[in-house]
């Protein structure tokens, strides 16, 4: 399996294009950010008195950024186990010596891996980001909190997006859902508008996206910070409600969502996914 995740490594990240589009909602959402979104934000938040307005709302759209990209470039990687079954190479490897269990585990691992190393870029695109516009460089324990959180919703995406795949029968058709998704995930995830400004019925689909609590999750990480300097001093229903409308928080009714339920969140998607997939895969090939 370990040779095989090697092969899916090579092969993804020789595709410089491959590469390049499943970091371009990335890009699409800094550029948004750095030349429309960001500067009325800030300008908002300053005409409420808010110092280092910048600081924080960079912090805020670079969390979710991370999570939205945990989503997109894994399953950019995904497209090799799509080519090969396009192109009718993943015959040659069913009816080599490799079992079907460590060609599954191979395109799987080897996608995981490959989200990971595709966040930490991202993750170093935003903290470079950060510090251009005067912010501060996350500390040590920030950092490894980010990086476990990283590993945590890419392992869950893997699992709902392997799902989708096993649902695909064409390259086309997995194109057209990558680009559907890549257009999509910025709203579910309430990066383009901040969820306190949605309707309440959109409000509670974000909700229940499990992207979205990994977002949420990002946040109170990588904004904490950022907060601390910015809302020193602030009531405690300010800084509520405000966690509230920028999904730093997720309220259901009268309860706040802890930081723990959003990581079970995570896991039980992941586990419920992965299930899916399982007998998904094995319809189709007990199909043929």
């Amino acid at each position: 399996m370990i040779g095989f995740t090697i092969r899916n490594l090579k092969v993804f990240f020789k595709d410089k294009t491959s590469v390049f589009f499943s970091l371009l909602s990335v890009f699409i959402i800094i550029g948004l950010y750095a030349f429309f979104l960001g500067d009325v934000w800030v300008e908002s938040l300053e005409a409420e008195g808010i110092t280092n307005a910048r600081y924080l709302m960079d912090s805020w759209i670079m969390a979710g950024l991370l999570a939205v990209s945990s989503f997109t470039t894994t399953m950019g990687a995904f497209g090799t186990m799509v080519d090969d079954k396009t192109k009718k190479i993943s015959k040659d490897f069913i009816s080599s010596p490799l079992k079907r269990t460590s060609i599954a585990g191979g395109y799987v691992l080897s996608s995981f891996i490959i989200g990971v190393i595709m966040c930490l870029i991202t993750l170093v695109l935003a903290e470079v980001y950060v510090l251009s516009n005067g912010g501060e460089l996350m500390n040590f324990i920030t950092l490894i909190k980010t990086l476990g959180l990283i590993i945590l919703a890419t392992f869950t995406n893997t699992s709902i997006i392997l799902f989708l795949v096993s649902l695909f029968k064409s390259a086309n058709a997995f194109a057209t859902a990558s680009t559907i998704v890549g257009t999509l995930i910025g709203f579910v995830t309430g990066i383009y508008l901040p969820i306190g400004n949605l309707p309440a019925t959109i409000q509670w689909i974000i909700k229940l996206f499990p992207v979205s609590h990994a977002a949420a999750l990002m946040r109170q990480t990588m904004m904490a910070d950022a907060m601390n300097l910015s809302l020193a001093g602030a009531p405690t229903e300010v800084i509520a409600d405000f966690e509230n409308t920028m999904g730093v928080t997720f309220k259901f009714g009268s309860s706040t969502a802890t930081p723990i339920i959003s990581i079970i969140v995570l896991i039980a998607t992941a586990a419920v996914f992965y299930i899916l997939a399982v007998i998904s895969l094995s319809k189709k090939n007990n199909g043929r």
